[in-house]
């Protein structure tokens, strides 16, 4: 009964169209109801320590740091970087966008800005070049969603904190598999693309593939600095947000100079409207967790899931479609706010790392990310391609499917994401 009124509680309300914020507080508020326990007190109080959170910091510096390298040139960099370096190669604007993904990831852990900066940089260049628009467009975005998985990852804090779980764990955990996620794009555009006629830019020389390197090192030394510096605990992942954020600033500012002090006022005010989002709906998804602890509704879940929780692989399967479900309707950061209190008990009732789920959940919804009709970075694609969403899912559909190719097999072998994170912890 409680697992119904928690599911009712949330989705009607969504249903009709209530934010998911307030959407997450009315769930809160019938759970105190039903349980003959009502205090408004308890509600504001669970409101002020959702986001009364250290780690949390990280979030609205990590969110700057993007706003940073999209206006300030650092974006622009590494794709050219990726122009000279695999440019030539035939579907080498494909190749173009998914290597910069891979790096862009590792800049600003949002896949909206990724998706931004790669759409306006790269799709006019591709239909010039002669490419299909539908499948450029899915390229684009399927691209973009590496941005949660390779570290420093918004999604990843969000989960950590929620769930009490190392962050730095988490982001060492997520580079392999977001690696992989780039690899399995890479095959799929070889094969969706092969019967393309396209006109392929011409080889680069060496000279101009080392001026675009020694251009884009300033850009290529911040995941180094973030990564290496929480290998050997120099920073901790939010003070790894700081220096991300100061990082992105110096460089636009005084190497690049490509961001006047005259837009600084800009660059801020689009991250704090960015990050008010996000920190109101952690701060009201504190009072469903906090309700859905006291209400019991994983131990209501453990029990139905029960028949599985002998067989991990099972589990974890179950699990995710369900979360490629949700995904369908639900943003990434309130699918992690109102999953992970749930999911968190049964992960660790069934002796499942909760380091390792994490890369899974992440991934998992960031593929809901390209899943209509909440898609952000569909919607995002949509706007820099004109495609409508019906058009642009066409193209996304193939490499979709690569991707959840590669959630499956981190599902059967878990040893893809435990084995390289245990070696970066050493």
């Amino acid at each position: 009964m409680t697992v119904t009124i928690f599911l009712g509680a949330l989705l009607g309300p969504m249903a009709l169209g209530v934010p998911i914020a307030f959407a997450l507080i009315i769930t809160g508020v019938a759970l105190m109801m039903y349980l003959g326990m009502f205090d408004a007190q308890i509600v504001a109080q669970n409101v002020l320590n959702g986001a009364d959170s250290f780690p949390l910091m990280a979030v609205p510096f990590f969110l700057l740091a993007g706003e940073v390298m999209n206006t300030g040139g650092l974006s622009r960099r590494i794709v050219n970087l990726a122009m000279a370096m695999v440019g030539h190669i035939r579907g080498g604007l494909g190749f173009v966008a998914i290597f910069a993904a891979c790096v862009l990831s590792s800049l600003s852990g949002s896949a909206v800005a990724d998706a931004a900066a790669l759409g306006a940089l790269l799709f006019p260049m591709m239909l010039k070049s002669g490419h299909d628009p539908v499948r450029a467009g899915g390229l684009l975005a399927s691209a973009s969603i590496i941005g949660p998985i390779i570290p420093p990852s918004i999604g990843f804090i969000l989960y950590g904190v929620i769930g009490g779980v190392s962050i730095t764990k988490l982001f060492l955990a997520g580079i392999f598999p977001g690696l992989m996620i780039g690899a399995a794009l890479c095959i799929t555009w070889l094969i969706v693309a092969r019967k393309e006629q396209f006109a392929l830019p011409p080889k680069q020389s060496a000279a101009i593939r080392m001026k675009a390197f020694v251009e884009s090192i300033w850009a290529l030394m911040l995941p180094v600095i973030i990564i290496v510096g929480l290998k050997f605990g120099v920073f901790t992942p939010t003070e790894a947000g700081v220096v991300a954020a100061v990082y992105s600033l110096f460089v636009s500012m005084v190497i690049y100079r490509e961001l006047p002090p005259s837009r600084l006022f800009e660059v801020f005010v689009a991250a704090a409207k960015i990050t008010s989002v996000v920190m109101f709906l952690v701060a009201c998804a504190a009072v469903s967790a906090w309700l859905i602890t006291v209400a019991d509704v994983p131990g209501e879940l453990a029990d139905l899931v029960e028949p599985l929780m002998g067989n991990q692989t099972l589990l974890l399967l179950a699990i995710m479609v369900l979360i490629v479900v949700v995904g369908t309707a639900m943003d990434m950061t309130p699918t992690i706010l109102v999953m992970t209190p749930v999911l968190m008990p049964i992960i660790k009732q069934a002796g499942i790392d909760p380091v390792y789920f994490g890369v899974l959940f992440i991934i998992n919804n960031s593929i809901g990310l390209i899943t209509p009709p909440v898609g952000t970075v569909l919607n995002v694609i949509c706007g820099v391609s004109k495609l409508s969403m019906e058009e642009l899912m066409k193209g996304v559909i193939p490499f979709m499917i690569a991707e959840l190719i590669v959630l499956f097999l981190l599902v059967l072998f878990p040893a893809l994401v435990t084995a390289p994170v245990a070696w970066f912890g050493h």
